[in-house]
């Protein structure tokens, strides 16, 4: 009896034993493993810029879409590159050592690509946006994603040209115009301040520069500015033509404030179809924008971090998003 008892004992020791391994193979908390979690690191050239703000927003919103649906995690972590370079590489570089496993970049500056190649030497997958750096091969794992700012400045012209008398407000033969530009050392400014004028002088109008100053992109700046023109200059601004609609909309309150009147003694365009300035221009009191389509562009970025994430090979290394002319006719489509 005392040899079966042992026996018995000794079984029941295997099986607990066995169930103890097996316990300890089973995942927390029961059932399945934790899903992945996946770090991606956003560095924005400076938080307050009204188009980034949207587009930031619109990444985010893209990679808690994802989370919501379960499976892999994206844990994304945004920072404000306050328009400093210094700051900037501080933060990428401090990306790179965390180790994160992705980056998307709206870099400050676009004039040196020191800071690109430095991501490129990284190894880690990344996908420059919204700001393009000029006569630059994005390597294996990385890419752009952005829109042709030639032709943001293109429709700003064309705009102005499909008025009855192509900005030529007092008819006296001469298209007199002040420019507010974005960032000098900024690709895209310095398209939209050329394209927009050459689309008036391809088409044959003689126009005049009375002013040209730098904004940064900045609403109060471009108010500043505008209000300075116009006092110097006073009715001789027919048009005045903003880089972005930031500027634009500091425009328009320099404009009312001087006893003007857009569509009926001068002209204003932006770029970027801001809400505020879809309303306006379908009001009348901006004379159009040009629509850079920041859900769109955030979305083919994301889409390309997932890619370049997976392995795939991007082999169209630069994404133009289309931009989109926007005057009183289509203005509704654009007022979100």
């Amino acid at each position: 009896m005392k040899k079966l008892l042992s026996v018995l004992l000794a079984v029941l020791m295997v099986l607990a034993l066995a169930g103890c391994g097996q316990k300890e193979e089973t995942p927390a908390g029961g059932g399945e493993a934790a899903p992945e979690t996946v770090k991606i690191g956003v560095a924005i050239y400076q938080f307050d810029d009204n188009f980034m703000t949207l587009y930031r927003q619109n990444i985010q919103k893209y990679f808690d879409d994802l989370n919501a649906q379960g499976g892999t995690q994206y844990e994304v972590t945004i920072v404000d590159g306050k328009n400093d370079v210094a700051e900037q590489t501080e933060q990428v570089n401090t990306f790179i050592s965390q180790g994160v496993d992705a980056m998307i970049v709206n870099l400050v500056q676009t004039s040196s690509p020191a800071l690109a190649q430095a991501v490129e030497d990284s190894g880690i997958p990344t996908v420059f946006i919204n700001r393009e750096i000029a006569d630059y091969n994005y390597g294996p794992k990385t890419c752009y994603v952005g829109a042709d700012a030639r032709d943001s400045g293109t429709y700003q012209g064309q705009i102005i040209f499909d008025q009855e008398n192509h900005g030529d407000l007092n008819g006296d033969g001469v298209v007199k115009y002040i420019m507010i530009m974005g960032d000098p050392e900024n690709s895209d400014a310095q398209n939209r301040t050329e394209y927009s004028i050459k689309y008036l002088t391809d088409n044959g109008v003689n126009v005049e520069c009375l002013y040209q100053e730098t904004g940064m992109w900045d609403q109060a700046k471009g108010q500043e500015l505008v209000a300075t023109a116009l006092n110097a200059y006073g009715d001789d601004i027919e048009v005045v033509f903003c880089n972005n609609d930031g500027m634009a909309l500091g425009a328009a309150q320099a404009i009312n404030a001087a006893g003007r009147t857009v569509g009926k003694d001068i002209y204003l365009v932006g770029v970027d179809a801001l809400v505020e300035c879809c309303e306006m221009v379908k009001a009348g009191t901006m004379t159009g924008t040009v629509l850079n389509d920041d859900q769109g562009q955030a979305t083919a970025a994301c889409e390309s971090v997932l890619k370049l994430l997976a392995g795939e090979e991007i082999t169209n290394k630069v994404n133009y998003v289309p931009y989109v002319m926007v005057t009183p006719a289509n203005a509704d489509q654009y007022i979100k």
